[in-house]
């Protein structure tokens, strides 16, 4: 499996990876990003950011790029970065499908996205990825499945995501929503010809949302690589947006509240990645900072208050306006 290469890797940051939905479109639900992305978010001043943000990672020592259709140029960006830079071959790339792009790259676009886990959509959105990043592609993930979702029910789906993985693509899933512990299970129930369909899986776990740990625990025990992402609660758990108790254990660590909620994250035992979303390189220097902050036990049950209901924690995420 690709994710092995990761394991291998002898820097701090091997388990912190760079996911690109904040800059491969200008508009997103992260909080802060008038001051992070400024006016000009014309594709080049992007894709120029993007490249500054990948070239700054693989410096830094990350390994692991994530990307999907729907974050607008963000696989066209990467491809770019990968073409001009082809001694690269020690990294892992991962891209999502089942989410359509269709803000046009605007900012205030009625609808940003839309989702289909239809096998037509997986067949043109394959296609496309392909026509973008060919065989650098190591991981495809199922965009955002959730409990009702037909991608966990349509065998005919399911043989052709495992002919992808038979010709060497490693097929994985993501998951969002109050119900995502019952997503993974479902998720680790199927099967191709007797044998697991999925192996890895990319989910929303932070300070505030921790629901689906017990989950994430059993489909590490099955032998998925667990990807977390949205470690930052898209904003709500960095500097000014976070909360008391994040900014006094920060205080005392001497680092960002960022790397003290990707600190939190890298202490799970199943977390194998962990995804910075960051949209500047200073961002992403203090975001891998993570992997040296040393929490006390004091100061993980302080952090543990700040655990939310998730059907909360999700509504209020779906309140967040595109910027």
């Amino acid at each position: 499996m690709p994710f092995a290469r990761l394991a291998t890797a002898t820097t701090p940051t091997c388990h912190i990876g760079l996911g690109l939905a904040a800059v491969g479109r200008p508009g997103y639900i992260n909080l802060g990003r008038e001051e992070d992305l400024g006016d000009d978010r014309s594709v080049e001043t992007l894709r120029t950011r993007t490249h500054e943000l990948l070239d700054a990672a693989y410096a830094q020592g990350v390994r692991y790029f994530d990307a999907a259709r729907s974050y607008g140029r963000s696989e066209e960006f990467l491809a770019d970065w990968l073409k001009d830079r082809p001694g690269l071959d020690d990294i892992v790339i991962g891209s999502k499908w089942g989410y359509t792009y269709t803000a046009d790259w605007s900012t205030d676009a009625e609808t940003h996205e839309v989702k289909d886990h239809t096998l037509p959509t997986y067949e043109r959105q394959r296609a496309e990825s392909h026509a973008l990043l060919g065989d650098r592609l190591d991981l495809y993930q199922i965009h955002s499945v959730t409990p009702d979702s037909p991608a966990l029910t349509d065998k005919e789906l399911h043989a052709k995501l495992a002919e992808a993985a038979a010709q060497g693509l490693t097929v994985g899933f993501s998951t969002s929503g109050p119900a995502q512990a019952d997503a993974i299970r479902a998720a680790l129930a199927v099967t191709v010809d007797g044998e697991p369909l999925f192996r890895t899986v990319q989910s929303t776990y932070n300070a505030l949302e921790t629901s689906a740990a017990p989950a994430l625990t059993e489909a590490c025990d099955a032998g998925l690589t667990v990807i977390v992402k949205e470690g930052m609660a898209n904003g709500r758990l960095a500097g000014p947006h976070a909360p008391d108790v994040m900014k006094e254990v920060a205080e005392q660590t001497g680092l960002g509240c960022d790397a003290v909620a990707l600190a939190v994250i890298l202490r799970q035992p199943w977390a194998g990645v962990v995804l910075s979303g960051a949209a500047t390189t200073n961002q992403l220097a203090s975001n891998l900072h993570a992997a040296v902050v040393d929490l006390d036990d004091d100061q993980l049950t302080r952090l543990a208050t700040l655990v939310e209901e998730p059907h909360a924690y999700w509504e209020r995420r779906g309140q967040l306006p595109w910027h």
